[in-house]
């Protein structure tokens, strides 16, 4: 009993992370298309199906994230929902968080800070995915 209500809270808890922040990339990328060009770059060299235009490919990383946050607070196919936050949210991570491109030692340390945030999610969301239930 307790396990099926700590697996909700912690769906709950995590959900409207991605569905506040995954709206808000769909609807306005703002400088994000211009944060991610590198990364991208790089992923179409692997993967060259990813479309060439920048803010498209945001908006369309942030209705994932949006649709996947939300089904997984609701519970619905909760594995699969995490598992493509995490995949979503590892190359976000890269594009946004590039400490250690930084020169700033003060805003090194905020984008550090906010990449190991962002792989502690990733790793939650990586236990949703190899929970037994």
């Amino acid at each position: 009993m307790f396990n099926a209500f700590a697996r909700a809270a912690g769906r709950l808890a995590i959900a409207p992370l991605f569905v506040v922040n995954g709206l808000a990339a769909a609807k306005a990328p703002g400088p994000r298309p211009q944060m991610a060009a590198s990364t991208l770059e790089t992923m179409r060299e692997y993967v060259p199906a990813i479309p060439n235009d920048n803010e498209l490919v945001v908006r369309i990383n942030g209705g994932i994230q949006a649709a996947a946050g939300l089904t997984l607070g609701l519970g619905f196919f909760p594995k699969t929902s995490a598992a493509v936050l995490a995949g979503s949210l590892i190359p976000t991570t890269l594009a946004g968080h590039a400490f250690w491109k930084e020169e700033d030692e003060g805003q090194r340390a905020a984008q550090k800070t906010q990449f190991y945030k962002n792989a502690a999610i990733v790793g939650g969301l990586l236990a949703v995915v190899g929970a037994k239930k």
